[in-house]
C-alpha cells in the first residue's frame, strides 16, 4: 500500500437515484491511493456496482463528485475524457459478455490500445506480451472468447484492462463466477501485477473472504450508504458496525459464531427512519429510529456510522457495536 498522502481518486458525497425511486447510492465518500487495493463489500443490491460505475463515469452522479488525479471527471469531454479513460480501466464480473464474440482475444486486447492511439502492429505485439504475462499462451490470442475457459477469459479481461497501463483498475465481482482454485490463481495474479506495476485496484465483492485476501482498506455498504470503512486489519479484528460483524461472521473461519440477521433488507424505495439497518440489527436501540447516525472515527482512518460506535479516545458508553445475537 502506498504511503502517499494525496489520493489517486476521491469520491465525495456521491448520490444516485434511479427512475423507480431507488436511491442506489446515498452520500458515499471514499479515497483510493496509488498502489493500494480498496475493497467495497455488502449484500447484493447495496450499491457497490453503481458506485463503481459512477467512479468510472459510466454513470453521472446526481450529487457529489469524482476526482481522479485532482481532476473532476464531470468536467471532461471529448479527447480529455478519452485520455482519462486510459488511466481508469474495468475488469467486469462476466467477461463472456464484455468480449466481442466475433473478435479473437488478441484483437480485442489490441483494440483497447488502438482506440487510445497505439499503432496496430505495436498493439498486437503488446497484446501477446500481456497474455503471456497473465498466464495465457500466446497461441490463445487467435481464439475466440467461447473457446477459452472461464478462468482463461477472466485472465484475458485483466490483460485487456492493463493494456493502456492504467493507474486504477476497477474489479467488479471479477472472481465471483470462478471456482475456488481458479479464484486463488487470479487473486494471486492481481497481487503480483500490483507489485510489478504499482497499479491501484478498487475490488468490489459480496464475498468478504475474497476481499480479506486482497484489500488494504475496506468500505462496507448497506442500502446505498457507507456504514463503515477503514484499514482492512482493523475491520477484521474489531468491526465497529453490527452489519460488518454479521458479514464477517459468514466467512468460513468464523462460521462457528455466525450472526443471523433478521428478515430481509427493507424496501429501498421506502427505507426506515434513522439508521436504515436498524430493522435487522441485533443490537438496535430506540434512538436508532431518530436521526441518521453520523460516521464517527473509532481509530485512525477507521470510521463507522453507528450510535454504538465509540469515538477514538473516549470512554465506551452505550455498549459495543459488535453484535452478540442468537447464533445459527
Amino acid at each position: 500500500m502506498s504511503t502517499m498522502t494525496e489520493p489517486l481518486l476521491s469520491a465525495e458525497h456521491l448520490g444516485k437515484r434511479f427512475a423507480n425511486g431507488v436511491r442506489a447510492v446515498d452520500d458515499v465518500s471514499l479515497e483510493i491511493h496509488p498502489g493500494e487495493t480498496v475493497g467495497i463489500v455488502g449484500e447484493s443490491g447495496c450499491g457497490k456496482s453503481t458506485t463503481a460505475r459512477l467512479i468510472l463515469r459510466l454513470l453521472d452522479p446526481d450529487e457529489g463528485a469524482v476526482r481522479f488525479g485532482g481532476v473532476d471527471l464531470a468536467t471532461l469531454r471529448g479527447g480529455r475524457l478519452r485520455a482519462m479513460r486510459r488511466r481508469l480501466q474495468l475488469v467486469p464480473q462476466n467477461p463472456q459478455t464484455s468480449f466481442n464474440p466475433k473478435l479473437r482475444i488478441g484483437d480485442s486486447i489490441a483494440f483497447n490500445m488502438v482506440v487510445n492511439g497505439t499503432k496496430r502492429g505495436a498493439a498486437r505485439a503488446r497484446a501477446l506480451e500481456l497474455l503471456e504475462r497473465v498466464g495465457i499462451a500466446p497461441a490463445h490470442a487467435s481464439k475466440h472468447p467461447h473457446e477459452l475457459s472461464g478462468g482463461q477469459l477472466q485472465r484475458a479481461a485483466i490483460a485487456r484492462a492493463l493494456a493502456t497501463e492504467p493507474e486504477l483498475v476497477v474489479c467488479d465481482e471479477a472472481v465471483s463466477a470462478l471456482d475456488k482454485s481458479v479464484q486463488a490463481q487470479v487473486l494471486n495474479l492481481l497481487a503480483e501485477l500490483q507489485r510489478d506495476t504499482g497499479v491501484a485496484f478498487l475490488f468490489i465483492s459480496h464475498d468478504l473472504a475474497v476481499v480479506e485476501h486482497v484489500a488494504d482498506r475496506v468500505v462496507v455498504m448497506y442500502l446505498g450508504r457507507v456504514v463503515e470503512q477503514g484499514p482492512a486489519m482493523d475491520l477484521w479484528r474489531a468491526p465497529a458496525h453490527p452489519y460488518t460483524g454479521a458479514l464477517l461472521s459468514a466467512t468460513p473461519e468464523r462460521m462457528a459464531d455466525r450472526v443471523v440477521l433478521a428478515g430481509d433488507p427493507p424496501d429501498p424505495t421506502d427505507p426506515p427512519s434513522g439508521c436504515w439497518f436498524r430493522t435487522r440489527c441485533p443490537v438496535a436501540m430506540e434512538a436508532c429510529a431518530g436521526d441518521r447516525p453520523a460516521a464517527v472515527a473509532v481509530a485512525p482512518g477507521h470510521e463507522a456510522a453507528c450510535l454504538r460506535a465509540t469515538p477514538a479516545g473516549s470512554a465506551r458508553a452505550g455498549g459495543s457495536a459488535s453484535p452478540s445475537p442468537a447464533r445459527a
